[in-house]
C-alpha cells in the first residue's frame, strides 16, 4: 500500500500550486481521501476532503475559495488544486485514505512541503 504526494515547493505569496496523492495496493474508489497539513509546531489538521465517489467535498474556513479538492478513480489519485497562496499555508500536507467500510485499514502518505514565501 502507498500513498505517494507530489507537486510541493516553494511558491510566492498569490501563487498556486497542485498537490498530487498517487494511491496504489487498496481499492482507491473505495475509500473517501483527504488532505491534511502541519505546520512547525503545530498540530496536524483537516484541509479538504472529497467522499469515495467525488459527490461530496469538505474545505476547512481558512482556504475557502482558495483551495480544490478532487479526484480522478481511474487514476487513482487525488488532487489539492491551492491558489492565492498565503504564508500561513506553509506547511508539510498530508494525503488521508479514509475506508468506507470500518473493518478496512485507513493509510497515510508521507506529505510534502510546501512553503509560501517572498
Amino acid at each position: 500500500v502507498q500513498l505517494v504526494e507530489s507537486g510541493g515547493g516553494l511558491v510566492q505569496p498569490g501563487g498556486s500550486l497542485r498537490l498530487s496523492c498517487a494511491a496504489s495496493g487498496f481499492t482507491f474508489r473505495s475509500y473517501h481521501m483527504s488532505w491534511y497539513r502541519q505546520a512547525p509546531g503545530k498540530e496536524r489538521e483537516l484541509v479538504a476532503a472529497i467522499t469515495s465517489d467525488g459527490g461530496s467535498t469538505t474545505l476547512e474556513d481558512s482556504v475557502q475559495g482558495r483551495f480544490t479538492i478532487s479526484r480522478d478513480n481511474a487514476k487513482n489519485t487525488v488532487y489539492l488544486q491551492m491558489n492565492s497562496l498565503k504564508p500561513e499555508d506553509t506547511a508539510v500536507y498530508y494525503c488521508y485514505a479514509q475506508p468506507v467500510h470500518s473493518y478496512d485499514m485507513d493509510y497515510w502518505g508521507k506529505g510534502t512541503l510546501v512553503t509560501v514565501s517572498s
